[in-house]
């Protein structure tokens, strides 16, 4: 360990430090983008993921990132779009370490919410069923679109995809959702009546 020099002890008492980033907001703004923001994320997070505790994990480690990042974004949208890119890349990251550390022979793709949730209507366990079955890509692309109503620019940005990629690959998304809908029992015309 070093000795400490006289600024260093100055940094401290001051509560600064030599390798600190400048936040983008302050106090007050940071709360008002997370009021508007969290709940969203947090849905995205415990769907894609399908464990509660890891979501929570991921959004506070997402708003981390995104206040020690350097963005310079423009507005609002373009913080938004970084918060879910950031959280994108760190459920990537979790299924890499998880891919590792996965017994061999556990099933990777049952969701914990599936297991525990008693009370969920039949049609609701085949269609979590069904997406925990799509590719984690088409998963994220999904929920984006249709349970966070995100635009094709804004889910191209969050996932790192090109903007004319998104129709197509929704489009290939939801065939490949209804495909599995349709072999699990639940009919496509059943579907629309939600």
């Amino acid at each position: 360990m070093r000795d400490l020099t006289l600024s260093d002890i100055e940094r401290l008492r001051t509560g600064s430090s030599a390798d600190a980033v400048p936040l983008e907001m302050d106090e007050e703004a940071f709360r008002g983008f997370y009021d508007r923001t969290a709940r969203a994320l947090r849905a995205y997070l415990a769907r894609v993921t399908g464990d509660g505790a890891l979501a929570d994990d991921l959004l506070q480690e997402s708003y981390y990132r995104l206040l020690r990042a350097r963005g310079g974004y423009e507005n609002e949208a373009h913080r938004r779009n970084a918060l879910f890119h950031i959280a994108t890349n760190l459920i990537h990251d979790s299924r890499r370490r998880a891919r590792h550390m996965t017994p061999s022979g556990a099933d990777p793709l049952t969701l914990p919410s599936m297991r525990n949730d008693a009370v969920a209507t039949e049609r609701a366990i085949e269609l979590r069923h069904a997406m925990g079955r799509l590719k984690p890509r088409e998963r994220e692309l999904l929920w984006l679109a249709y349970a966070q109503g995100s635009s094709h620019q804004e889910i191209a940005a969050s996932l790192g995809l090109r903007a004319g990629s998104i129709k197509l690959l929704l489009f290939r998304a939801r065939r490949r959702l209804a495909t599995l809908l349709n072999g699990s029992g639940l009919r496509t015309d059943e579907r629309s009546e939600r």
